[in-house]
């Protein structure tokens, strides 16, 4: 127990007071040694005036105690800070005596594009430190506020090279940079009002409680799947690839047997369930699904509904979703949202919660209930099956097959309906290469997309508008010209207008635009307020990714071919199967069940299985980035832009975390 004084009124302790003095309490706690404070009691009726007149305000003493609390608190928290700060240091020394780097390519994986951005940004690196050298002796000799003239007319070889880089960056520099500041500034403007009206939209389904409803419960009929009547026929595929923790068909032979056993344990129940494993993996994921639709049995299901390996439907998920195309043969797609069983794992899988949020609520919702299109998420939905084969199928030209067939499918005049209150569990990456990999899909698919079905757009039968929507809004808006601006914005010219002062970047663009446009993002999500800086930072860091991700799809660069399964923790399957190990005993399990007590004890012992070890690799592209914007906001303090000066050095910090990969898992 740490020591405590007590006042002189406490019961049979010593007292620390002054006279008639009001008591205080000053307690120590380890190990953090924090000091509470304990208010006084009012001094009783009858005691000497000068005890009342010390109750009603604190005496010299008093007051010392207080500031005493006041420090301990402050030396506690910065002791706290201190620790945190030398676990970072510690972090980052450990990453870069690994010496593993993005230069250590993947299987499959093109490093190309990445060595070439590096090198570019590198070579802005270098010259940015030795502008910020002559800046910083600029400003030691009073020369950044002299004009042209007045340099030239001091000796020296140094003011006269100085009076040149001037004249250089005010008659050659200053101008295509500031218009090209104002194109991104007018880009950005028009993003802005995109997703402002998106927000509006979400408003107004809010308001007015538009939502699509099954035809039966619109008439007050029973749900066709809740009594009698004939049910539908609706085929469950579940397409997967190297996914270890979770049921896949793998190349993995243990994994591969452990789907066998669950299947044959199934069967014997009279489910219809059928493994097919495909030894050549040709066309990825749309190859599995083209695979797939074309088995004879295919011919007896009306619709086909996509689960990815780590989904977990509700019990109600068909019953929910399949009523919507009762009476409506125009409706070729129902996709349901999504949510997370491990949001709240790290800093890294709040940030994606909060973007997938507002992809879900606002996004897909409003693009569903007023243009009755939208990008397919690739799993959770349900296809006619009749609208997929008019539509041409699966095709395997893009790594975005999802949204291929949800494009082609939309230029046939076949609609969707989202549904915002039907969601299924899933997973996200919780470590920054996983992720990053699966944003470097998400945005080079698009652009491939585009250049295939751009002349398929401009001859479709659908409305102008339809098409104005897939060209400008879509694919255009939001798919290249966001992540364009982002990157070119906040990371090259904001730097470049530090060493440029001339060409100037508004303040409202730097900081009050981005800052309200974080809020709308972050409102469907609104526990996640207290990371609403982390996520604005971490936006403008991920756009270096989404940046070469759009280059390399729209140029058709070989890292726009690459398909890298994302990989996940498996929470979403682990926990469930080894919950069965409580739940059933050994007298109910088939002899195929898979050996759950086994599982059970892989899981109590996480070290056993080497080949889940990871590593956490250095970013030099990041890296660079980094250094690159914290020597522009030293520069920026020489021009006293205040605003500048802490975008860029939390910018900086954010990129340095990313870099050295102290975001999201941790592993050691």
């Amino acid at each position: 127990m740490a020591p405590s004084w007590w006042g002189r009124s406490g019961g049979g302790g010593g007292g620390v007071g002054n006279g008639g003095g009001t008591p205080v309490v000053v307690k120590m706690e380890n190990p953090n040694w924090s000091i509470s404070e304990v208010e006084a009691a009012e001094v009783a009726p009858g005691s000497p005036a000068g005890a009342g007149k010390a109750g009603r305000g604190k005496n010299a003493r008093q007051i010392t105690w207080v500031l005493l609390l006041k420090a301990h608190r402050a030396a506690g928290r910065l002791t706290g800070a201190a620790s945190a700060a030398l676990a970072v240091a510690s972090a980052a020394r450990r990453r870069v005596a690994a010496g593993r780097t993005d230069a250590d390519a993947a299987p499959g994986e093109s490093t190309a594009l990445r060595a070439r951005s590096y090198g570019c940004i590198r070579v802005f690196l270098v010259l940015s430190l030795l502008l910020l050298a002559v800046e910083v002796a600029a400003y030691l000799q009073g020369w950044h506020l002299e004009e042209v003239a007045s340099l030239l007319a001091v000796d020296g070889l140094f003011a006269a090279s100085y009076a040149g880089w001037m004249r250089l960056r005010l008659d050659y520099l200053a101008p295509p940079l500031q218009f090209l500041t104002n194109a991104c500034v007018v880009l950005f403007m028009i993003q802005s009002i995109d997703r402002l009206v998106l927000c509006l939209g979400c408003f107004w389904i809010r308001f007015k409680g538009i939502k699509p409803v099954p035809q039966a419960a619109a008439a007050g009929k029973p749900d066709v799947e809740a009594g009698s009547g004939d049910y539908p026929m609706v085929l469950v595929q579940m397409p997967m690839c190297n996914e270890r923790e979770v049921l896949d068909d793998s190349d993995d032979a243990t994994t591969s047997a452990l789907i066998k056993e669950e299947v044959e344990k199934w069967q014997r129940e009279g489910v219809r369930i059928i493994y097919r494993h495909r030894v050549i993996r040709d066309g990825y994921k749309a190859g599995n699904l083209k695979s797939a639709m074309n088995c004879s049995y295919v011919k007896d299901y009306e619709f086909v509904v996509i689960f990815d390996a780590d989904f977990q439907p509700q019990a109600d998920f068909l019953k929910r979703t399949v009523p919507h195309f009762k009476g409506k043969d125009d409706v070729g797609l129902v996709q349901a949202r999504w949510s997370f069983v491990n949001k709240d794992e790290n800093l890294l899988t709040r940030l994606q919660n909060v973007n997938l949020c507002f992809h879900f609520e606002v996004e897909q919702q409003v693009n569903g209930a007023f243009l009755n299109f939208f990008g397919f998420n690739g799993t959770a939905g349900v296809w006619r099956i009749k609208a997929l084969e008019d539509s041409g199928g699966w095709m395997e030209r893009t790594t975005v097959e999802d949204m291929d067939i949800a494009v082609r499918a939309h230029l046939k005049g076949w609609k969707f309906l989202f549904l915002n209150d039907v969601e299924c569990q899933c997973e996200l990456p919780e470590s920054y290469e996983a992720y990053r990999k699966q944003q470097h899909r998400w945005h080079s698919g698009p652009m491939q997309l585009f250049r295939l079905c751009f002349v398929d757009i401009i001859k479709s039968k659908i409305g102008f508008w339809k098409k104005c929507n897939l060209i400008f809004l879509f694919f255009l808006l939001r798919k290249l010209i966001l992540p364009f601006y982002s990157f070119t914005l906040f990371c090259v010219i904001l730097p470049m207008t530090m060493f440029v002062p001339e060409a100037e970047l508004p303040a409202w663009v730097v900081c009050y635009i981005p800052a309200t446009m974080s809020i709308l993002n972050i409102l469907p999500a609104p526990k996640s307020f207290p990371f609403i800086v982390p996520y604005l930072l971490f936006e403008n860091t991920m756009s270096v990714t989404k940046f070469n991700a759009m280059i390399s799809g729209l140029f058709q660069l070989g890292s726009a071919y690459e398909w890298v399964v994302t990989k996940k923790s498996g929470r979403s399957s682990e926990g469930d199967l080894v919950g069965l190990v409580e739940k059933h005993s050994k007298q109910q399990r088939v002899g195929s069940a898979p050996n759950l007590d086994a599982l059970a004890k892989e899981e109590s012992n996480p070290k056993k299985d080497s080949k889940k070890k990871k590593h956490n690799r250095i970013y030099r592209k990041e890296l660079a980035l980094s250094f690159l914007l914290l020597t522009a906001a030293a520069r920026s303090l020489l021009s006293a832009q205040g605003i500048h000066f802490y975008f860029l050095l939390f910018q900086g910090v954010s990129f340095l975390v990313v870099g050295l990969d102290l975001i999201g898992e941790q592993v050691e």
